[in-house]
Formats: structure tokens, C-alpha cells, sequence
């Protein structure tokens, strides 16, 4: 104690303050913050990704498929390619019937699976199995399986989500593919417009790998945050070759082809389990970002879940997407059966921000 209070003696009020007060706030500071601060300044230590071979895409109903192939600089074949939409599937029942609806008139087969276990490795229902019913329309056209979970705490999430992926490529196979026909890559939440895969299963000579870009919505289509959303795919199977994966697979990608509707729950319940489930589950820092209420406010300002800045590669964007994201009016060119059933699924329409708790 002789010590200590003979080294106090020498330190005057400034550095005492500095010491007792400054230096505790900083640290509880980064502890709370140390998240937005990293990708604040990820520009710094991070370039941005090499950018797409962006591919026009021209529609309107009025216009021929010949005419349409044409201007992408494709020619018009004689019949269709033969169309598989593959997802795996955790608990999004709502955006899953508005992708089958979306997609029906041109998918061959729909191949579902899902798995007893979260990407965290917590137990979960067999969600689409337990409500089978509810999708007789895709029945006849539906290949379904499920897989058991390793449940192994603590394990990098990724290694179940790469996991379930190549269990995945096994179903495809057992659904029927072939060469040259084409499958659908992508997470039930992002949905290519029907208009696009009719356009792509009636035209030659499109890329073998083609991303398809969406437009990108949280929580509903009132909050339209950019049209970035790049990892959802089309390939000409290539049988041994293709592999079902959701990251960059090709420098060629399809602009405003569809539409990616992340966290877009009926239930705050579906949303707290989602957080706790998928992939970046680490970033539930604090148990206060589960509560319901809190959630709920989040939801109805177009704010993040989980209290964080943008993921951006340049300062410009970083700042000019923090805050909010905007409130939009516009519910044009929006899934069909959505608006052919507003009233079942008003809560992805603007101005109906308010979710069911259970």
C-alpha cells in the first residue's frame, strides 16, 4: 500500500481522471461498440470484391420470347430446358409458398430439404414435414428429404450449413437432373421472378453459371435497402461438375431479376428464432436484442436486429446507408400471388409493419 500511495502522490488530478474514468469508459465503449467501430473502418483494411460482368435484362409481357432472347443477344430454342429449384429449408413457411407460387408454372421439380438441427446445432422441428399439407400444389412435382443433425456445440456454423449443402446435391441428383438443364441456387428468401427463369429455360447460349441480381428488402417489401443482392444462381447441370453453393461462382450476373426478402417473418417468435439459428448468430451480443418488444420497435423503423452498421467496402456507402433504412410506397412488380392475396400476406406490404408474437 506504501508503494501505491507513494506512486498516487506523483500522478496529479488530470491523470487521475484520465486513469479512473476515462480509460474504464473507453473500454466499456469498445466493448459495446467494437462491433460497428470494425466495420466503420473495414475500408481501411478490406478492398472491395471484383465487380460483375453486369448482363441488361429486358422484359415486358408484350414483348415475343424470340424478340426477348434477341436482345440479350441469345438465340431462341426450340424447346424449354427442363427447370429444378433447390433450397434448404429451416422455418420460412410464409416465403416459401410465395417462391413455389412465384416459380410453379416453369419449375420441373422442386427439391426441399431440411434437417432437424439449426446451422448452431440446437435441435428444431421438422417445420415443412409437420405442414406438408399446406403445399399439395407442388406435390406431384416435389422431391422432399431430411437429414439428421450432428449436433456438435460450439462448431463453426458454417461447417453444418456446408454440411446440409452436400446433402442437398445428393437429393438433386435423386430428383432426376440432367445435363443442360437448369437449377436454381439460392436461399428460400430469395426468389427469382418467373418471368426471368421462363426467360433463361427458352434461350440458347446464356452463361453456364449466371447470379442473378435481386432486389433487397428487410422485413417486408416496405423497406427497400439497394439491389445488391448477388448469390442466387442459375446453372446448366453439369453432372460431377456442378455443386450446390451459395457464394460468387461466376463473374456473369443478371440485373433486376428477382427479389431477396431477409428476415420477412409473420411472427416475432419466427424472428428470435432465426437469430438464434442461422449462420451469424454471434452477432446476438446481448440478450436484450431477443426481447419482443424491442424487436418489434426494430422492425416497424427499418432498423437492424442487431444494432449494426452496414457491411460496405467504401466510407461513402457506409454513411450513406446508416440509420434506417427508408419506408417505401411502392409495391410494383412484386411477386403476383402476394398481391393476388394482400390480405393473407399484408404484413410483407407497406404500411402493415406490426407482427403476430407467437
Amino acid at each position: 500500500m506504501s508503494r501505491i500511495k507513494c506512486i498516487l502522490r506523483g500522478v496529479d488530478l488530470r491523470t487521475m481522471l484520465f486513469l479512473f474514468i476515462l480509460v474504464p469508459t473507453c473500454v466499456y465503449g469498445i466493448y459495446l461498440h467494437g462491433q460497428k467501430i470494425s466495420y466503420f473502418l473495414r475500408p481501411l483494411w478490406e478492398s472491395p470484391p471484383k465487380g460483375f460482368n453486369e448482363i441488361p435484362h429486358y422484359y415486358n409481357e408484350n414483348v415475343t420470347m424470340e424478340n426477348l432472347c434477341k436482345l440479350h443477344g441469345w438465340r431462341i430454342r426450340e424447346f424449354p430446358r427442363r427447370v429444378y429449384d433447390a433450397v434448404l429449408f429451416s422455418n420460412e413457411m410464409d416465403i416459401l409458398t410465395l417462391r413455389w407460387k412465384e416459380l410453379y408454372p416453369y419449375i420441373t421439380q422442386f427439391i426441399l430439404l431440411e434437417s432437424n438441427s439449426t446451422f448452431t446445432g440446437t435441435e428444431k422441428l421438422l417445420y415443412f414435414a409437420n405442414h406438408r399439407d399446406q403445399f399439395k400444389f407442388v406435390e406431384p412435382r416435389l422431391t422432399y428429404g431430411n437429414i439428421g443433425g450432428r449436433f456438435k456445440k460450439g462448431e463453426n456454423p458454417f461447417i453444418e450449413e456446408a454440411y446440409q449443402r452436400v446433402a442437398l446435391d445428393q437429393l438433386i441428383k435423386v430428383a432426376g437432373i440432367s445435363d443442360d438443364d437448369l437449377l436454381i441456387m439460392s436461399d428460400v428468401d430469395e426468389i427469382p421472378s418467373k418471368h426471368t427463369i421462363n426467360l433463361l429455360r427458352w434461350c440458347d447460349d446464356i452463361p453456364q453459371v449466371l447470379h442473378l441480381r435481386l432486389r433487397n428488402y428487410l422485413y417486408s417489401f416496405e423497406f427497400f435497402v439497394d439491389d445488391s443482392s448477388w448469390r442466387a444462381s442459375v446453372h446448366r447441370y453439369k453432372m460431377g461438375k456442378t455443386r450446390y453453393a451459395h457464394y460468387r461462382q461466376s463473374d456473369d450476373i443478371l440485373a433486376e431479376a428477382g427479389w431477396h426478402c431477409s428476415f420477412c417473418f409473420r411472427r416475432v417468435s419466427e424472428f428470435i428464432f432465426k437469430m438464434k439459428a442461422y449462420s451469424h448468430f454471434d452477432r446476438v451480443r446481448f440478450k436484450r436484442y431477443l426481447d419482443p418488444e424491442r424487436i418489434q420497435k426494430v422492425i416497424c423503423k427499418g432498423a437492424d436486429l442487431f444494432d449494426m452498421l452496414p457491411e460496405e467496402y467504401t466510407f461513402k456507402e457506409i454513411i450513406g446507408k446508416m440509420g434506417p433504412v427508408p419506408h417505401s410506397y411502392s409495391a410494383v412488380h412484386l411477386p403476383s400471388y402476394l398481391l393476388e392475396n394482400a390480405d393473407e400476406y399484408k404484413f410483407l406490404l407497406p404500411g402493415h409493419c406490426l407482427r403476430e408474437s407467437g
